[in-house]
């Protein structure tokens, strides 16, 4: 699952910047309408929903982070998933980050997640009872992918993990998911009939834990930097294999200096940032 790449890639896409620290300071969403700025690695929200911690299907998990707010399109995602998910006979989902308060970069983790159009959705689950909130601040996590990069690791992966991907895949309103290589190439390799949603599984570092639902830009929300397109094909050829083809990620050399990521913002954000 490249764990020797994940560090590098956290420490790239960290925010150390003082304006990070300052979104992530703030603990409620600005007033007014809900409205997205920017993109969804350089933007914010104005007047964004929190997620429920719980509903029928799911359960959030790491509350303390306060990243369980978005649009409600994001929110509205979430549930009817969840439902779906629920009706199909799996067990409820752990919902992951969607975003801070009021978006904006966040200090770790994530360089996107800006502008409540992002949700993690872990492959793990928790059947039986619910956990309460506390419990649930540090779950177990597996990964679909062996301890060496080496392919799936088949005593994890199961059926459920790819009908749960094909269902969130073919949701309205779903513009891509982020998944790590093998487990596209899997998903390439195993399915049948229509291939359509294949598309939509992009192969990116890391989210061997989960996998990373983008949303397209809502409706009136004319402030919202929709993300360019992609081949509309099953994107299991040469743009799959190129992962397999590039070199390792390698460490950065001890003290070796990180350019930190510092997105430029609209300077519509300033406002939502400041707002009472």
């Amino acid at each position: 699952m490249m764990r020797f790449a994940v560090p590098l890639l956290a420490a790239i896409l960290s925010v150390s910047s003082a304006a990070a620290q300052d979104w992530s300071q703030v603990s409620t969403p600005s007033p007014g309408p809900t409205q997205v700025i920017g993109f969804y690695s350089a933007g914010c929200i104005q007047g964004a929903q929190a997620l429920p911690t719980e509903g029928p299907g799911y359960e959030a998990i790491r509350l303390s982070r306060n990243r369980n707010w978005g649009h409600p399109v994001t929110l509205d995602f979430i549930e009817r998933f969840s439902e779906q998910a629920r009706a199909a006979g799996q067990s409820q989902l752990y919902i992951g980050d969607i975003g801070q308060p009021r978006g904006g970069p966040l200090t770790f983790g994530h360089a996107s997640h800006q502008v409540g159009l992002d949700v993690d959705i872990w492959f793990e689950r928790q059947p039986g009872a619910r956990r309460a909130p506390a419990e649930r601040e540090n779950p177990r996590l597996r990964s679909l992918v062996r301890s060496d990069d080496g392919g799936i690791d088949d005593t994890v992966f199961t059926d459920q993990h790819m009908a749960l991907l094909r269902m969130a895949a073919t949701t309205p309103g779903v513009d891509r998911m982020f998944v790590n290589k093998w487990i596209k190439e899997r998903v390439c390799n195993t399915a049948t009939g229509n291939r359509g949603w294949l598309r939509k599984l992009v192969p990116w570092l890391g989210h061997d834990e989960h996998f990373h639902v983008r949303l397209y830009c809502p409706q009136g929300n004319p402030q919202c930097q929709a993300q360019a397109s992609y081949p509309d094909d099953d994107g299991c050829g040469e743009a799959l294999d190129l992962w397999f083809k590039r070199p390792p990620v390698q460490m950065p050399a001890p003290g070796a200096t990180i350019k930190p990521y510092r997105p430029k913002l609209p300077g519509a954000c300033q406002q939502v940032l400041k707002a009472p």
